[in-house]
């Protein structure tokens, strides 16, 4: 169906944002639903992005999806602002409603339905994130709300994985970065949200020969899919979860925020999107 004049538009704004691969995701749940909608990128660059996103909030659209960087200055200017938003410290999630703004975090939400679609079952033991973040601290807000005994918490930089617990308000346990492949003795869930791995960037060094057989390997990048922190997991035996699952899993509830329907289930949403990023180097 090609959206008409009456058509629900919604989109998502960031810089860069020709990347995203959420403006096909979005377009071919439109499709299978069968509905007059739109859903359109919004490249703003930072200095514009208060002014930009408060502009688009007066216009017809329904809502925008926020991308880096400016999930921060999204946040900052909403009317009312979700739990998961305000702890987190950051909304990718905006809806507009008579002049309103709404802001939202779905990230968490997100990463706990990649889990749950590899029929991940947390228990008692420790989950160990790397990086501390804005990523970070979805993961580690969403962990601490599933109930997680123990979280432990590596960063570079030791005093921003102490300002994230705190901010969190909860009783984290801090690693020191060079430690970091002590802490994976227990582990049953490794979390990356550093931008190590990322296309472009220096790969995160872990020793796998240190965690459990049982323990997960999560990933928060997608670019690439298989990163060389999931090789590495995988060659140890290890269940993987990539960043793709949590980027649909976050989409979900926003799609059904923009358009009043939940997103078709075609299970084809991987094979697309693994399409489109294109075979592993």
């Amino acid at each position: 169906m090609r959206p008409s004049g009456s058509a629900r538009v919604a989109g998502v704004a960031g810089w860069p944002v020709g990347h995203s691969l959420s403006p096909r995701l979005m377009a071919s749940w439109i499709e299978a639903a069968g509905i007059d909608a739109l859903y359109a990128p919004f490249a703003i660059a930072p200095d514009d992005a208060r002014h930009a996103l408060e502009a688009l909030a007066s216009t017809s659209l329904c809502g925008l999806n926020i991308t880096l960087p400016h999930k921060e200055t999204a946040l900052k200017i909403a009317d009312e602002v979700s739990e998961e938003a305000k702890a987190i410290g950051a909304a990718n999630l905006l809806t507009f409603h008579d002049g309103r703004i709404s802001a939202d975090n779905t990230d968490a939400l997100g990463f706990m339905q990649a889990l749950a679609d590899k029929e991940v079952q947390l228990d008692n033991r420790p989950v160990v994130v790397l990086g501390a973040g804005g990523a970070a601290r979805a993961i580690v807000f969403a962990l601490s709300k599933a109930g997680v005994s123990e979280i432990k918490i590596a960063n570079r930089t030791r005093s921003r994985a102490l300002d994230l617990s705190r901010a969190l308000e909860i009783e984290a346990v801090i690693v020191d970065w060079d430690q970091r492949d002590d802490a994976l003795a227990d582990a049953q869930l490794v979390v990356n949200t550093t931008s190590l791995g990322l296309k472009g960037a220096a790969n995160l060094d872990i020793d796998w020969n240190r965690a459990p057989a049982n323990c997960v390997a999560a990933d928060i990048v997608y670019t690439p899919l298989q990163t060389e922190f999931l090789k590495r997991a995988a060659q140890n035996g290890l269940v993987c979860v990539d960043g793709l699952g949590m980027l649909i899993g976050q989409a979900r509830p926003s799609f059904e925020a923009f358009y009043g329907v939940e997103a078709p289930k075609t299970g084809q949403e991987r094979a697309l999107l693994e399409a489109i990023l294109g075979p592993a180097p």
